[in-house]
């Protein structure tokens, strides 16, 4: 099973605070093991514009408002930007089924500012990682649903709300959901 372009979405019994309630999406998944960004944690007081600003990257474009998301624990000082302009020739941008693409170049962010990125986006700081195995232990262990991505839920669907349409779209009610694994 190829995980690559689809959602993870947390099961109420996840504790870490910054996966509880999450969506991941999923971006590499190999033998070695997962990647994938967080799209549902926005930062707190943190707009792109700020983080262009002190990247010293000048911003002609309105991205006052432009969100900023914590996509995960591991290189949390690093951007990603996840689009779907395939024809960007960024260097080794990652492709990823269903026509995203993830890219973590300064020319993105360079774009961006300019008014001239990809639309839409997501940016994230940080992205989500698992060796080889962990995840489709956590998987097993029921830590996590699987469901299909949609470029709705990525980019348009209210941050807040993505984890409870992201349950829905698997036929879940949320409420339904009980924090205690069990086997059937």
């Amino acid at each position: 099973m190829d995980l690559a372009g689809q959602f993870l979405v947390a099961m109420p019994g996840m504790d870490d605070p910054l996966f509880s309630r999450s969506v991941v999406f999923i971006c590499d998944y190999s033998q070695e093991g997962a990647m994938g960004v967080i799209i549902n944690k926005p930062a707190v007081d943190l707009k792109l514009a700020k983080v262009l600003t002190q990247l010293e990257m000048p911003v002609t474009a309105d991205l006052s408002q432009a969100p900023v998301n914590l996509g995960g624990p591991v290189q949390t000082t690093r951007g990603f930007v996840l689009h779907r302009d395939t024809a960007r020739s960024a260097p080794e941008p990652l492709v990823i089924p269903g026509g995203y693409v993830l890219t973590a170049t300064k020319d993105i962010l360079e774009d961006i500012g300019a008014g001239n990125g990809p639309d839409p986006y997501l940016f994230t700081l940080g992205f989500s990682g698992w060796g080889a195995g962990q995840l489709d232990n956590e998987i097993a262990l029921n830590g996590w649903l699987t469901t299909s991505a949609t470029p709705e839920m990525v980019f348009n669907t209210d941050r807040d709300a993505v984890w409870e349409a992201a349950v829905r779209s698997i036929g879940i009610d949320p409420l339904g959901l009980s924090a205690v694994a069990g086997r059937a």
